[in-house]
C-alpha cells in the first residue's frame, strides 16, 4: 500500500502561504505537478499513492472516479491561482505523473494542461511532459496530447525482458515501449524518456545489458535507471519474505549502474543527475531540475506535495477525501512544514550533489568540508571542480552518494 504521509502543522483554511514565501520568487522558475492516482493494476514492487478500481470500490464513490478526475484537478488548479495571488511568473514545466496518467482520455491530460495556460500562462518554452504506460497509448492518443501542448513524454520500460518483468508484476509486453518512442516521434515529440529498473532479483548482467540495448536502440533522448527498492508492505516485500524470490544486493546494483553508465556513454548519453541521462543540455528533464535546485512548484492530486519559497506542503492521499475537500471549497492540504535556513541548507547539498554541476562548497560547515578533503582524496569527488569551489562526484562518488551525502552535511 502507499506510503505514510509526513506529520506537519494544519493548512490554513483558505490555503494561503506566508508572505515570505513569494519573497524573491521572480527569480525562481514556477512548475506544476499534476498527479493521476490511478492504474489498471498494481506493480509489485509500488509503494506510490495510487490505486486500482478494486482498491477504489466502495471506498469513495462518484468523488474518487476517474471520469471526473479532470474537473476535480482544475478546481485545485484554479485554487492555485488564488493561493499565489498576483504571482506573475508563467509556469515553466509541467510534469504529469501517477499512476497511469495515460489511463485518462487524452482530452482530459489537455484540459488539465489548459487550466493551467488559462490560469498562469505557460512560458514560450515550457517543457510539458506526461508519463505513459506502454499499452495505454497509441499513435491517436499520442497524437491528441502532441496537440494538445505536450512535448515530452516518459514511457515505463523497466526491463526488455519478459521474466524481468513477470518479476515486477509489469503487464506491458517485451517490445512495446520500443515501439511507442517510435510512435511518440511520429507524433511530433522533441523529447521522449524511457525509464529504466535495474537489479530485480532473477535479472542477470547480460539481462541488464539487452535492456540497456533495447532502450538506446529504441531511440529515445533520455534514459533514466533507477536500482530497485523493495518497500515494505508492497507484493514484492511480502514475495521476498516468504523466500520466493532473492533479497536484491546492493554489490548487485553497483555492477549495474557502472554497466549502465559505461553502455549509455558509449551510446552518447551524459548523466547530468546520478539516475538519469541525456543526449544532449536539451534532453534533460527540466521539471526534475527544478526539484534538485530547491525551485517552486505546485503539486496537484491526491497526496501530491508541493514548494513554494521554503514552504513545503501535501495533499491528502486518498483521491474521495481529496475530491470532497476541493468539493466543500477547502484547500486538499493534509499539512505542510516551513523549512528552517539550516533545512533549505542541507537540502541544497542533497540535491545538487546528485547533480553533474554538484554542489557549491560554500554550502559546507567545517565538519563537512573536512568530509569533502576526505572524499576528494578518495576519489569520490573531482579535482578541478573542487578547485573552483565546488563538489562533483566522481564515477565512484556516485556509487556511494547517499553516504557522501551524508558526511557533506555535518
Amino acid at each position: 500500500m502507499p506510503s505514510a504521509l509526513p506529520d506537519g502543522e494544519p493548512v490554513p483554511d483558505d490555503g494561503s502561504l506566508p508572505a515570505s514565501a513569494l519573497t524573491g520568487s521572480a527569480d525562481r522558475p514556477l512548475g506544476f505537478y499534476l498527479h493521476v492516482p490511478y492504474c489498471a493494476t498494481r506493480c509489485g514492487y509500488c509503494d506510490f499513492n495510487t490505486y486500482t478500481a478494486t482498491e477504489l470500490r466502495g471506498s469513495g464513490g462518484v468523488l474518487a472516479s476517474r471520469d471526473n478526475y479532470a474537473d476535480t484537478l482544475v478546481d485545485e488548479i484554479r485554487l492555485a491561482r488564488k493561493v499565489l495571488g498576483d504571482d506573475p511568473r508563467p509556469v515553466r514545466t509541467v510534469f504529469v505523473g501517477g499512476g497511469t496518467p495515460t489511463l485518462l482520455a487524452a482530452g482530459d491530460l489537455v484540459r488539465m494542461l489548459g487550466a493551467i495556460r488559462d490560469e498562469f500562462g505557460l512560458a514560450p518554452d515550457a517543457e510539458v511532459t506526461t508519463e505513459a504506460n506502454p499499452e495505454s497509448v497509441d499513435p491517436a492518443y499520442l497524437a491528441a496530447l502532441r496537440e494538445g501542448g505536450f512535448n515530452r513524454v516518459s514511457f515505463g520500460m523497466q526491463s526488455a525482458k519478459q521474466h524481468v518483468l513477470k518479476v515486477l508484476d509489469r503487464t506491458h509486453t517485451p517490445g512495446r515501449p520500443e515501439a511507442c518512442v517510435a510512435e511518440a516521434r511520429a507524433a511530433g515529440f522533441s523529447h521522449v524518456n524511457l525509464d529504466l529498473i535495474y537489479g530485480t532479483p532473477g535479472e542477470s548482467d547480460d539481462d541488464w545489458r539487452a535492456s540497456l540495448e533495447a532502450a538506446i536502440g529504441a531511440g529515445p533522448d533520455h534514459v533514466s535507471a533507477y536500482a530497485l527498492i523493495v518497500e515494505e508492505g508492497t507484493q514484492l516485500a511480502r514475495r521476498i519474505r516468504r523466500g520466493e524470490v532473492p533479497m536484491t544486493d546492493d554489490d548487485v546494483h553497483a555492477d549495474r549502474y557502472l554497466i549502465a553508465d559505461s553502455v549509455l556513454a558509449e551510446a552518447g548519453f551524459d548523466w547530468y543527475e546520478v539516475s538519469n541521462w541525456a543526449t544532449s543540455e536539451a534532453g534533460r528533464c527540466l521539471h526534475n531540475e527544478l526539484y534538485w535546485r530547491g525551485a517552486d512548484w505546485w503539486g496537484a492530486g491526491p497526496g501530491a506535495h508541493s514548494h513554494v519559497g521554503g514552504v513545503r506542503w501535501w495533499n491528502v492521499k486518498h483521491p474521495g477525501a481529496y475530491a470532497a475537500a476541493l468539493a466543500s471549497g477547502k484547500p486538499p492540504g493534509a499539512g505542510r512544514e516551513l523549512l528552517s535556513e539550516e533545512d533549505r541548507r542541507v537540502e541544497r547539498i542533497l540535491l545538487e550533489l546528485r547533480l553533474r554541476e554538484g554542489a557549491p562548497l560554500s554550502l559546507l560547515r567545517e565538519e563537512g568540508l573536512a568530509a569533502s578533503r576526505r572524499a576528494l582524496g578518495e576519489g569520490l569527488l573531482e579535482g578541478v571542480p573542487y578547485e573552483e569551489g565546488r563538489a562533483v562526484l566522481t564515477l565512484p562518488g556516485r556509487l556511494l552518494a547517499d553516504a557522501v551525502v551524508r558526511d557533506l552535511v555535518d
